[in-house]
């Protein structure tokens, strides 16, 4: 363990392999009962039955969250206000999916909006519901609706139960029994989407990455200087700044994250100081700044917080490929994602990159990325509810591919905790999938298959992400 580490993210851990997940959690859920509320569906053969009942018993490590804590979702006084309710399992991906199959903003707005009934809300979602349930966000939504509040059919006589179900399950505790006992998750990594670093009350389930993305693009002078106390007018004095938020909290820390693909490409490229320090200034004057300037600038910035995340032995994860939100993708720069992702491994031999969602829908250019740099790892994070089935496609081809111990299977990408349930129930379902067709093809045998699925369901994150207490 690193010296100063004030809130282990190991001890836990190393209690999972010592004694088994199933005492870590208690006894439940592995211990005999099913991962789920459902067993895993049927299957036609025994090769089949094997590797489902296996992935289905094994925990899963989540790589990806922007879950806030319990205590912040629990119903003031013990009691229900109305201050959310049944519909924030359909939001966020979702609510994307019925914007494009037509959904008009005001109906949406109605929907999502406190205030009006399950009813009312239910037939503002009528007319678009067959066009979205079937897709990956959809059937996420479902298998939460049903496993969490018993309802199989979303419609106007079920959307009481709903709501009534959701204000049951969200007490104390639900955060352990939605992500523990049944999703089978051992731990959680969030990456915070209001600060750099938020300090969890639940550390040993909610992990967290320090977000850098702020450090860098613009970069954040508000958000990220003010809780150092530094002014920051130099360059030195917002690298300072940098160094500040990895001193306080990098050995807490179990990554870093930048989301920065959504705005740029991320051909970052290393910049000397003082090529961009005069620019840094007029950043700080709030005056104006030319964009090849202000590109020289965030590329120097971003190797600064990748060299102090590297020396903080943090792997750095990126966010690359598909858009959330509707009408501002631009694949014509996405395409270029594994590329750029090339010169960042060559460029940072020592930093391991974590290239998330599996750069949809380039994925095969992303496998090719991880089979030759070595410092290159792919996280399937949020990739099953994208599309489920090109997800099950990447993973078969990725594992007769690159090398099985750089791959992790499994991020829900949600902010409500009661999402994450069914994505993951889909990733489980795709990665039986994946293998027993691997077998099947004839690219695996039966032991082969079983072999892999504790690495890529939790071993590697344990290993990447320096979890188990064994250094």
């Amino acid at each position: 363990m690193r010296p100063g580490y004030r809130t282990s993210r190991r001890t836990a851990l190393q209690a999972v392999g010592a004694a088994g997940v199933a005492a870590f959690w208690g006894g439940a859920a592995f211990g005999g009962a099913s991962l789920t509320a459902e067993e895993p569906p049927p299957q036609p053969s025994e090769l089949r039955r094997e590797i489902y009942a296996k992935v289905w018993s094994t925990p899963l490590i989540d790589t990806h969250e922007h879950l806030c804590d319990e205590h912040e979702r629990l119903p003031p006084d013990g009691a229900f206000r109305n201050q959310d309710d049944w519909t924030l399992v359909l939001s966020g991906y979702l609510g994307y999916d019925l914007l494009t199959a037509g959904m008009p903003r005001d109906a949406h707005q109605t929907f999502y909006s406190q205030g009006p009934t399950p009813l009312e809300k239910w037939k503002a979602l009528e007319p678009y519901w067959p066009a979205v349930k079937h897709t990956g966000y959809g059937q996420a939504a479902r298998i939460s609706l049903r496993q969490l509040y018993g309802v199989h059919d979303l419609n106007a006589d079920t959307v009481a139960q709903v709501q009534a179900g959701y204000e049951q399950v969200r007490q104390p505790g639900f955060y352990h029994r939605v992500l523990r006992d049944l999703s089978g998750i051992e731990s959680c990594q969030v990456n915070s989407l209001r600060s750099g670093f938020h300090e969890s009350k639940m550390p040993q389930l909610l992990m967290q990455d320090i977000s850098i993305v702020g450090m860098y693009a613009g970069p954040n002078l508000e958000g990220f200087g003010k809780p150092t106390g530094i002014t920051a007018t130099e360059l030195a004095d917002w690298h300072r700044v940098i160094d500040w938020w990895f001193d306080k909290y990098g050995a807490q820390a179990v990554a870093v994250k930048s989301q920065d693909a959504y705005r740029r490409d991320i051909d970052y490229q290393p910049t000397p100081a003082e090529q961009v320090a005069e620019t840094f200034k007029k950043r700080a004057r709030q005056e104006p700044v030319d964009p090849a300037q202000q590109k020289a600038l965030e590329d120097h910035l971003f190797w600064y917080a990748v060299e102090k995340a590297t020396a903080h032995q943090l792997p750095v994860k990126l966010h690359t490929g598909y858009y959330a939100g509707n009408n501002n993708m631009p694949l014509s720069r996405l395409i270029h994602n594994a590329g750029s992702a090339c010169a960042l491994c060559r460029h940072a031999p020592n930093t391991p990159f974590v290239f998330m969602h599996i750069c949809y829908p380039y994925y095969e250019e992303l496998i090719a990325v991880a089979k030759h740099w070595t410092n290159a790892f792919v996280d399937m994070c949020w990739s099953w509810i994208i599309n489920p089935v090109a997800a099950k496609d990447f993973l078969k081809k990725y594992l007769v591919t690159a090398p099985a111990n750089k791959l992790l299977t499994f991020g829900g990408d949600y902010v409500y905790v009661e999402q994450v349930l069914g994505h993951a129930v889909i990733a489980r379902q795709g990665i039986a999938l994946a293998l027993c067709e691997l077998v099947e093809e004839g690219w695996l045998g039966r032991d082969d298959a079983l072999e892999l699925v504790d690495p890529i369901m939790h071993g590697n994150a344990r290993r990447i992400f320096r979890l188990e207490n064994n250094e």
